[in-house]
């Protein structure tokens, strides 16, 4: 009996459906949900979720093959009823917002969507074997059993501390394992736990049970793979209850992406498994799951595909699909957007095959297309035609749509440096009303230098040193644009100092203008590392060149001073001998009692002096003060 194809919390999404693996479904970058045919490799149906972008699909599980005829449906027709008996309908889709939806394939539609059971995203989603019900774990710890009849929770628990990563129902439906900070194993019907395992130490991404026997009997396996581990680990549920530990494992080059197996009914009966890498390589496994193995197990064969070019480049493989034959395989490789699907047959024997595919001439995947509506404008003379570029510019129109010189086999598309050179950058001296270039024109010419890296446009944008232009042209520069902007201006301020001093004014108007959209990306630190360790290292000299600038200056401003000072005295040394002050002064040293521009007031003023200086005498002697000096008063004694 083949399991049923896995759902991962890791990746893209990428299962074949249960039993007849007739279709493919997954989930490409885009949001959207493609199921391919395998047999006439076509792509069957195409579903767009109405929130395919904020609400991304996180995990996949095809439902069991049974009649559809569960669920709010419309009635099936006694024609269609035989049709669906044997064919798989309902696919579940795990979303990122919390919500799961149910896809019909036999509508082409959405069948219902389940909402209100999580508030966290669904990392994974299982369908039980029998019964119309669908398990689902999130982020919120806790695991929510749906009900497909009425389309809403029919019971919800908590199942660990941390988020609940893989879930997986045993083919008899009695039990269910989760995973989480450790692996439990569930009993459905009473919601407890029955055993509890170790675990992995990253998320565990899938699980899977190798074996249909009963757990009474030991005889009950499961498998086991986790996150950033190259090792798939196989766990035994015995009867004492001694199985903390993985009892074998098998070794991986990277960690699973995913899983396909074909269970043990028997100790007779070998596991044969199928695991594709990240790395995009397949490796095969076959054991007879009896009892515990202490080395790890080699697979038994590997599988890598590579192209036909010179230097062979390796194919990643999707997903692969185990066969009744034990030498055939179902493929899916190439890209998630078209994936070639191709059944091969594989000598086991060999323990590394190596297929040579040309995925461009193999890939043969076609879709009903229908009429274009598009119809293609006729241009004439009288027309007018305005071609994308820079504003005030216009192409002229030098012919219609169909001229023979678009025909000829000479005629080349211009490249991008030639329709520059064919636009006028600057107006030309000496005429009027010539276009010049404004702010907006040089906001796309810069945009269109960071995408194509051409250090001429760059170069012609950055040459400009007026802040207006700068903080005018960042203003107008997209969100989009802002961190390839700085990666360019820290790549230009590492080369010279001129250079340097122009990409300052740069990155002060892109920090003044988008600070806030800057500090909004979740990975800046390392996108700005650079920068950072840049600027840091030139402001470590900054002090000291500050307090060097300020010696140097004051020492200058000495010197220059000094210097003035000598001028200034010898220009003022004939200027001191025509103060009067100073010709006063030599006049009452050399006893000179008057001079000729002395007047009467000058005397009359002496006088007065002569009379206070007697009257302070006299004050002096009625104190008992003498005017005599002190050594006149010693020679009278």
């Amino acid at each position: 009996m083949a399991a049923d194809g896995g759902s991962f919390s890791l990746g893209l999404p990428c299962v074949f459906s249960p039993k007849s693996r007739q279709y493919l479904a997954l989930c490409a970058q885009d949001g959207r949900l493609r199921i391919w045919n395998t047999d006439i490799k076509t792509l069957n149906q195409e579903y767009v979720p109405s929130a395919h972008l904020s609400a991304t699909c996180t995990c996949i599980s095809w439902g069991p093959c049974r009649k559809a005829k569960e669920g709010p449906q419309r009635k099936k027709r006694k024609s269609e009823a035989g049709q669906v008996e044997n064919q798989v309908d309902l696919l579940a889709l795990g979303t990122a917002a919390g919500s799961v939806i149910i896809y019909s394939t036999v509508k082409g539609a959405l069948h219902c969507t389940l909402d209100g059971g999580h508030s966290g995203g669904v990392n994974c989603v299982q369908w039980h074997p029998e019964d119309c019900l669908l398990y689902s774990g999130s982020d919120d710890t806790h695991i929510v059993e749906w009900d497909l009849q009425t389309g809403k929770a029919r019971c919800k628990w908590k199942a660990d501390r941390a988020s609940v990563t893989s879930l997986c129902v045993s083919p008899d439906g009695k039990l269910l394992l989760s995973a989480g900070h450790a692996i439990k194993m569930w009993d459905l019907e009473t919601k407890e736990v029955y055993r509890k395992f170790t675990g992995h130490s990253t998320a565990v991404t899938t699980l899977r049970f190798a074996t249909t026997r009963p757990p009474d009997s030991n005889g009950l396996y499961f498998i086991s793979g986790a996150a950033h581990d190259r090792l798939l680990s196989v766990w035994q549920v015995r009867e004492d209850g001694k199985d903390k530990n993985s009892v074998v494992s098998f070794n991986l080059t990277d960690e699973p992406h995913h899983i396909d197996l074909f269970t043990s009914n028997s100790k007779e009966e070998a596991v044969r498994l199928a695991v594709v890498c990240r790395d995009g390589q397949l490796h095969l496994f076959e054991h007879f799951l009896n009892g515990p193995c202490k080395k790890p197990l080699s697979p038994l064969c590997t599988v890598q595909i590579t192209g036909v070019e010179d230097s062979p480049v390796p194919v990643p493989l999707l997903a692969a699909a185990l066969t009744t034959d034990t030498h055939s395989l179902l493929l899916a490789y190439g890209n998630h957007l078209q994936p070639v699907m191709e059944r091969v047959e594989v000598n086991t024997a060999e323990r590394h095959v190596c297929l040579t595919r040309d995925v461009h001439t193999t890939l043969s995947l076609t879709m009903a297309t229908t009429v274009s509506k598009v119809k293609t404008p006729v241009a004439n003379a009288k027309g007018k035609v305005l071609v994308p570029g820079l504003p005030g510019h216009q192409a002229p129109v030098k012919g219609s749509l169909g001229s023979e010189k678009r025909k000829g086999t000479d005629a080349k598309e211009m490249s991008i440096e030639e329709r520059l050179g064919k636009i006028q950058m600057s107006p030309e001296k000496g005429v009027k009303g010539a276009p010049s270039l404004q702010t907006d024109n040089f906001s796309v010419l810069l945009v269109q230098g960071l995408e194509s890296k051409d250090a001429n446009i760059l170069n012609k944008v950055f040459q400009n040193r007026k802040d207006f232009f700068i903080k005018t042209t960042i203003a107008r520069l997209p969100l989009p644009a802002v961190l390839p902007l700085v990666e360019e201006i820290t790549k230009r301020m590492q080369g010279h100092p001129y250079t340097a001093v122009l990409m300052v004014r740069w990155l002060k108007a892109v920090l003044m203008q988008h600070t806030s959209y800057l500090a909004s990306l979740p990975d800046l630190v390392f996108k700005l590392g650079v920068l950072y360790h840049m600027i840091e290292s030139r402001v470590k000299m900054f002090h000291k060149l500050t307090k060097l600038h300020g010696k140097l200056y004051l020492l200058m401003t000495q010197v220059a001073t000094s210097d003035s000072g000598n001028e200034v005295k010898d220009v003022d040394h004939t200027a001191k001998l025509v103060y009067e002050e100073e010709s006063s002064d030599e006049d009452d040293a050399s006893g000179d009692e008057g001079l000729p521009d002395e007047d009467s007031d000058n005397w009359e003023e002496d006088e007065t002096m002569d009379d206070e200086a007697e009257g302070m005498r006299m004050e002096s002697k009625v104190n008992g003060d003498s005017d005599i000096e002190p050594g006149n008063e010693s020679e009278e004694e």
